[in-house]
C-alpha cells in the first residue's frame, strides 16, 4: 500500500507545483478556460498566500511529508497529516466556490489527491487493525 500512497502523493505534489507555477506566472494562464475555471485568478488572489508563503508551496511540502510517512509505514501519523491537509484543501475549495467564484483545475486535482490519500490512509489503518499488525 505504501507505494500506492507515494504514487498519489507524487500526483498531488505535481498539481501543487503547477499551481505554484501559476502563482508566479506574469503572462496569461494556460488553464484560463472560462469565467468559472481560471488558475491565474485563484493563484494570484490573497488566499493563495499564508503567512507570506504560497499555499502551493505548503501543499508541496505536505505531500513530501505524506510520502515520507507512507514509506516509513507510519500510517497513523500519515492519516493525521492527511486529515489536516484535507481540511485545509476543503477550506480552499470553499474559498474558490463561495468567495472567488472561480476554480483552479490544479487545486481541484490536489483536492482529489488528498481526498484519496485520506481515504486510503483510513482503510490501511482499519485493515491493519483487523489483521492486528499496525506498525
Amino acid at each position: 500500500m505504501r507505494y500506492i500512497l507515494v504514487l498519489i502523493t507524487l500526483l498531488g505534489f505535481t498539481a501543487s507545483g503547477l499551481a505554484l507555477r501559476e502563482h508566479y506566472r506574469t503572462d496569461s494562464s494556460p488553464c484560463s478556460i472560462n469565467e468559472r475555471w481560471d488558475c491565474g485568478i485563484v493563484n494570484h488572489s490573497p488566499f493563495a498566500v499564508l503567512a507570506g508563503i504560497p499555499v502551493a508551496t505548503i501543499g508541496m511540502a505536505g505531500y513530501i511529508l505524506l510520502a515520507a510517512l507512507a514509506l516509513k509505514r507510519a500510517y497513523r501519523l500519515f492519516l493525521a497529516a492527511a486529515v489536516l491537509g484535507l481540511s485545509f484543501s476543503l477550506y480552499l475549495a470553499h474559498v474558490e466556490a463561495h468567495i472567488l467564484g472561480v476554480w483552479c483545475i490544479y487545486c481541484v486535482a490536489s483536492l482529489a489527491a488528498i481526498s484519496l490519500l485520506t481515504l486510503l490512509g483510513l482503510v490501511t489503518i482499519l485493515v491493519s487493525r483487523t489483521a492486528g499488525a499496525i506498525h
